[in-house]
């Protein structure tokens, strides 16, 4: 028994270690799992007090405020609902009747512009209607509710105006699908089959023609996903609490197998879609110029599908697809590059891109924006505008309007003169285009007018202010931190704003490395809707090439900072692998004093990214092997060798030998799990009868 007290002391100690270098991580899931667990628990009160209300009487209705003027009044802010504002509307609810204006109220919820945050508050009406409505009108008012929040998915405008509100209509859907699913899990929707007819609707492939369309969808899909995982049989996180909450949710085993199915099904397709562009991008063959922004466009649109592909399987807790690598595709390598033993490598050997599926999932699954912002926000609104209108205007042949003076014509026109080449002009035309033009600019001052008050509104609602949101900046060392800051930016979206927040950002502390990460997944969100972000790598590039070229050690900290901003941008695939091949090669060929240390941060930041790249690994393979070249012919003193060898290793490490484990018979592996596993306090009789019985007939055995 001592001996076991001995092995179960060892088991213990390190268990105890490993607790102690893991205690950060479990204290954040314990956190989260107590957030969970209160969530639900809020969640089962709301419903207990749905299903059995302390309803007031028909005399207590009667004196309350029925006056138009104030019904009116308190209607109009049910269409700003918010967390700050709640507690003010439901004390204004509490003082007026209702039920003389359902339709109304129901119209003022229901165009509501909820964000996510907005969805708890929101919930909060329909449970109260007991209070302001009558008894015989508030089941009359829970069903238009719902009625009139699935008109969202009813498609009932023309075409034209969904292409010309369909960012808005997108963020419209979103909050209007959690808004229905918390309402369910209150009881307000009793009815679980209305979430079967959108689910039906939004996995149909049908959508798949249309790009935008599937790219909401698969939004709008990985948010149900992520919300109701016990609808689609998901395991979940707590089953105790859970299992208590689900019991009064009338979701049948059907329903339950059509969504998996229809998930399934959806996201195959997706995945067939994505690995048939993934082929056309990778074709051989040269790009003329006629078709390089055609690729383009296909390429940025690919990365978008795939970056919605990756969200909705990390929601379905399934791996995100890899795309085939094609043995005949071309990669641009110089003539040394085909020689090198690395070109030769099967594509199949090459490691994964990233260590982890955490580490993927912070550079590659980036928050679709258009989701939780109004487009107008976004600055998307105008240029659509004047795309209509451009599509309007049909400019004659024989006429060249002023704005496309300074273009280069690709065609001649029919009637110019052979002597002189002067082009003949029409008066009824240039009064045309006058009036033409007259309409447009009337139409882009509605559209800034429209972009200003919504966005005073929005600032109006949330109270923030520029200088709070660049205060906690520095704070968000999260990935959800930081993409909520970015959700509430764009609430902010301006032009000083947006030169306020790169000057910010390009200034973090060079005493702060760690929050280049989130810093540079702040760019590379924005940067899907907000080209003007670009400038910022304009911005970090020259200060590569200014200080580069400086031979002074006092900035030698301020150059690490901005090379590791590039590294991580390259990460997000912002910052093109050129630049940092550019920068590397600057380094490398004055490979003296502070240009090791630059190009060491450069390697540890991006150089294992680089090197497992099909696209780039021989590019860096080379690059690689002149470091460990110049390392060996210079006399580096110890540090700066040090920093060499670990970079280099950092990014092609050594190849060694895969270890062998010892095989242990079965019955010494259950004698292991005894000691070490089972082992404890109270289990100290179990195991050691467990023992006795073992040892009275197996006394010969050694482990």
């Amino acid at each position: 028994m001592e001996h076991g007290d001995e092995i179960g002391g060892e088991h213990q100690e390190k268990h105890d270690e490993g607790e102690h270098d893991d205690e950060y991580p479990v204290q954040e899931a314990a956190a989260r799992l107590e957030e969970f667990k209160k969530s639900v628990e809020a969640k089962m009160a709301l419903r207990q007090s749905n299903l059995n209300p302390d309803r007031p009487d028909s005399g207590f209705l009667r004196t309350l405020d029925s006056s138009i003027k104030r019904n009116t009044a308190v209607i109009k802010k049910l269409k700003q609902i918010n967390e700050e504002q709640k507690e003010g509307l439901m004390d204004e609810l509490r003082s007026v009747n209702l039920s003389k204006f359902v339709s109304e109220a129901v119209t003022a919820i229901c165009d509501a512009k909820l964000k996510s945050a907005d969805i708890q508050p929101a919930v909060q009406i329909p449970l109260a209607s007991d209070l302001f409505f009558a008894p015989s009108k508030v089941q009359d008012f829970l069903a238009s509710l719902v009625q009139g929040l699935l008109k969202v998915f009813a498609p009932g405008k023309s075409a034209e105006d969904l292409d010309a509100d369909k960012n808005s209509r997108a963020m419209k859907k979103r909050s209007t699908l959690k808004l229905l699913l918390e309402l369910y899990f209150v009881g307000v929707v009793e009815d679980s089959g209305i979430f079967v007819n959108i689910i039906k609707d939004l996995t149909s492939t049908e959508h798949l023609k249309d790009r935008d369309a599937t790219q909401t969808n698969l939004s709008l899909l990985a948010s149900f996903a992520r919300q109701g995982r016990f609808l689609l049989g998901l395991p979940l996180t707590d089953q105790d609490i859970l299992e208590e909450f689900m019991k009064g949710l009338n979701i049948t085993p059907d329903q339950k197998k059509f969504f998996r199915k229809a998930f399934q099904t959806y996201y195959d397709a997706v995945v067939d879609l994505l690995q048939a562009e993934h082929a056309i991008l990778n074709a051989k063959g040269e790009l003329s110029e006629e078709n390089a922004s055609s690729y383009e466009k296909l390429r940025k649109s690919h990365d978008n599908l795939s970056r919605g592909v990756s969200s909705l399987a990390e929601a379905l807790d399934m791996q995100p697809p890899v795309m085939p690598e094609d043995g005949h595709t071309t990669r641009v390598t110089s003539g040394e590059d085909v020689l090198s033993p690395v070109a030769g490598k099967d594509s199949s050997a090459l490691e994964a891109l990233w260590d982890d599926e955490d580490t993927r999932a912070f550079y590659e699954c980036l928050p679709d924006l258009r989701a939780f912002v109004p487009a107008v926000l976004l600055g998307e609104a105008e240029p659509k505008l004047t795309e209509q209108s451009s599509k309007t205007q049909e400019v004659p042949s024989d006429t060249a309007p002023e704005s496309d003076k300074g273009q280069i014509a690709t065609q001649e026109s029919p009637e110019v003169s052979a002597d002189s080449g002067i082009v003949l002009e029409d008066k009824d035309g240039k009064d045309k285009d006058k009036e033409e033009k007259d309409k447009e600019k009337g139409k882009e001052k509605d559209a800034e007018r429209r972009v200003e008050g919504e966005k005073d509104r929005t600032k109006g609602l949330d109270g923030t202010n520029l200088e709070g949101l660049l205060h906690r900046l520095p704070s968000c060392v999260s990935r959800d931190l930081i993409d909520q800051l970015t959700v509430e930016f764009c609430y902010l979206n301006s032009k000083s704003n947006r030169k306020k927040l790169v000057r910010a950002l390009f200034n973090v502390p060079r005493t702060s490395l760690e929050l280049l990460p989130y810093y540079s997944r702040m760019v590379a969100t924005l940067s899907t809707c907000m080209k003007c972000i670009n400038h910022a790598l304009t911005v970090v590039g020259r200060r590569i090439q200014h200080f580069t070229h400086k031979k002074d050690q006092m900035n030698i900290e301020t150059k690490i900072r901005n090379i590791r901003f590039i590294g991580e941008l390259c990460k997000f695939k912002i910052a093109p692998a050129g630049l940092v091949f550019s920068c590397l090669k600057a380094c490398l060929d004055d490979f003296t004093h502070h240009n090791i240390d630059v190009a060491c941060n450069l390697l540890e930041t991006c150089g294992r990214f680089l090197y497992r790249s099909p696209e780039t690994t021989v590019r860096m393979s080379n690059m690689l092997e002149i470091l460990m070249r110049l390392k060996n012919v210079k006399n580096l003193d110890p540090r700066q060798s040090t920093l060499v060898e670990n970079a280099y290793y950092l990014c092609k490490p050594p190849e060694r030998s895969a270890r062998v484990s010892k095989v242990r018979p079965p019955l010494h592996q259950y004698i292991r799990k005894l000691l070490f596993s089972d082992l404890d306090k109270s289990s100290i009789e179990q195991v050691l009868r467990q023992l006795r019985s073992y040892l009275g007939t197996n006394v010969s055995h050694t482990f």
